[in-house]
C-alpha cells in the first residue's frame, strides 16, 4: 500500500482522473478555486468510455491505475472526475487505500432541486450513472417531490472528446439527445437538467445556443468538487507554492494519444501552463 507523503515538505498534489478530456471541466475549476496546487491530470484514453465498461471490470481498472498514480505520484488528494466511475468504484478505492483522500463527482441533483421552478429536473448522463442505485438514491432523497427524467447518452461523451481535438458537435446529435430527455417528462417542462458527466460541460456553450434550451438551467458538480478540494487542502496545511505545475499522465495506445496543448489550454485558457507528460503502461 502506498505511503501517505508527508505535506510539510511540499506544495499540494492533486491528482485528477477521468478516462478522457471530460474530468479537465472538474481540474479547471479546481485550479481557479486552488491556483497554486500542483496537479496530475490522469487520461486513461485506454479506458474510453468508462459508461460502456462492465462494472467489475472498471472497479478493478481503478483500483489498479489508481494504485500505480500513488506510487509514483503521492498525491495529497485524488479525485475521480467522472460521475459513472465515482457512483461505482469510490467504495472499492476507499477500502483499499484508506490513508488517501479521494473526492468524488456525483450528480448534482440537490442544487437542481432548489432552483427548478417547474418541479421537472433533467438528468443528463452516461447509461452507466442513469442505471445506479446510487443516482436513484439521491433522486429519492433530494428530489422526491419533484419529477425527475433521466437520459443516458454515449453519443454525447463522445461528441465531447471529438471537441478537444478540434471537430466541433453535431447540432442534430446534440438536438437529437437532449430531445429524449425532455419528452420524457409527464409533469411538464423540463427547466433544469443536470450536466453528470463531465464531459458535458465542454459542450455547455452549444447546448446554451440551441433555440429550444434558452430558458433551461444548467446544473455541474465542478464548483462544489472544487470548494470540496479546497477544504480539504486548507485541514492538510499551508505549504511552499513555488513549484506549482501541470503534468498529464495518459494510459493509451500508439496511435491514441490525447492531445495534450488542447488539454493545457483548456485548464488555463489565457496562457499555456507549464506541463509534463508521462506514460503509464497500457492495462
Amino acid at each position: 500500500m502506498p505511503v501517505k507523503p508527508t505535506l510539510a515538505s511540499k506544495n499540494a498534489r492533486i491528482l485528477v482522473l477521468d478516462s478522457g478530456a471530460g474530468g479537465l471541466t472538474v481540474a479547471r475549476e479546481i485550479l481557479h478555486r486552488n491556483p497554486d496546487v500542483s496537479m496530475d491530470y490522469f487520461a486513461d484514453i485506454a479506458g474510453f468510455p468508462y459508461g460502456t465498461m462492465p462494472d467489475d471490470v472498471l472497479i478493478r481498472r481503478l483500483v489498479s491505475l489508481v494504485g500505480n498514480c500513488l506510487s509514483q505520484r503521492q498525491p495529497d488528494i485524488v479525485v475521480l472526475a467522472c460521475n459513472t466511475a465515482s457512483t461505482l468504484a469510490l467504495r472499492a478505492l476507499r477500502a483499499r487505500y484508506p490513508t488517501v483522500e479521494f473526492v468524488g463527482v456525483v450528480p448534482a441533483i440537490k442544487p437542481a432541486a432548489s432552483i427548478t421552478r417547474t418541479g421537472v429536473i433533467g438528468l443528463l448522463a452516461t447509461p452507466a450513472t442513469v442505471n445506479r442505485d446510487y443516482t436513484r438514491q439521491l433522486i429519492e432523497d433530494f428530489a422526491g417531490n419533484h419529477e425527475v427524467v433521466t437520459h443516458g447518452s454515449n453519443p454525447l461523451v463522445v461528441c465531447a472528446e471529438q471537441l478537444l481535438q478540434g471537430t466541433k458537435p453535431d447540432t442534430g446529435i446534440l438536438i437529437e439527445e437532449l430531445g429524449k430527455l425532455r419528452t420524457k417528462s409527464t409533469a411538464g417542462s423540463v427547466d433544469t437538467i443536470v450536466l453528470a458527466c463531465t464531459h458535458f460541460p465542454l459542450l455547455l456553450p452549444y447546448f446554451k445556443a440551441l433555440p429550444s434550451c434558452e430558458s433551461i438551467s444548467w446544473v455541474d458538480s465542478g464548483s462544489a468538487i472544487a470548494n470540496r478540494v479546497h477544504h480539504l487542502l486548507q485541514k492538510l496545511g499551508q505549504r511552499d507554492h513555488s513549484h506549482s505545475k501541470i503534468t498529464f499522465i495518459a494510459a493509451h495506445s500508439a496511435n491514441d494519444a490525447p492531445p495534450y496543448k488542447t488539454y493545457a489550454s483548456y485548464l488555463l485558457q489565457e496562457a499555456l501552463p507549464q506541463y509534463d507528460i508521462l506514460h503509464l503502461p497500457l492495462i
